[in-house]
């Protein structure tokens, strides 16, 4: 997934998109992924939120190698550049506020312990109860410039 910023910009099977701030790619098939989303669009105003199921997240998963059905997909675009795993969830937890903020401490786990911690929970993460992802917005939240797709 190492590729020069904004890469995607000259890959032909890529349309464009809105770049101007971090794009967030995730499935929304859980409740874990769908909880995390209406945080970011509650607490994360600076995030857009792109599902990876739509024609442009498959695109963009393709873009940088990555297999769309594979649970453990999870991909944050920011300033041009693709981060995933660990790193791509510490780069959100950045963005948000307290408590959420709290998440950059997992800097100092080592990386190969985060993401294999990562994927354990990501390959696991149907077995959390609750809903899956629902369209409605989190009340009092405009989300009409933040999700793409």
């Amino acid at each position: 997934m190492t590729q020069r910023a904004y890469s995607y910009r000259d890959d032909p099977t890529v349309p464009s998109f809105p770049d101007d701030r971090p794009v967030v790619l995730f499935d929304g098939d859980c409740a874990l992924c769908s909880h995390s989303a209406r945080t970011l669009l509650k607490h994360g105003p600076r995030f857009r939120l792109l599902p990876t199921p739509s024609p442009l997240g498959r695109a963009l998963l393709d873009h940088y190698g990555l297999d769309v059905d594979d649970p453990a997909t999870m991909l944050v675009i920011e300033d041009g550049k693709a981060v995933g795993m660990s790193d791509g969830v510490i780069r959100l937890a950045a963005g948000l506020p307290l408590p959420y903020r709290l998440g950059v401490l997992a800097w100092l786990v080592p990386r190969p312990v985060r993401d294999r911690a990562y994927t354990w929970l990501a390959r696991n993460r149907r077995k959390f109860r609750g809903e899956a992802w629902c369209a409605m917005p989190p009340t009092g939240v405009d989300v009409s410039d933040r999700v793409i797709g």
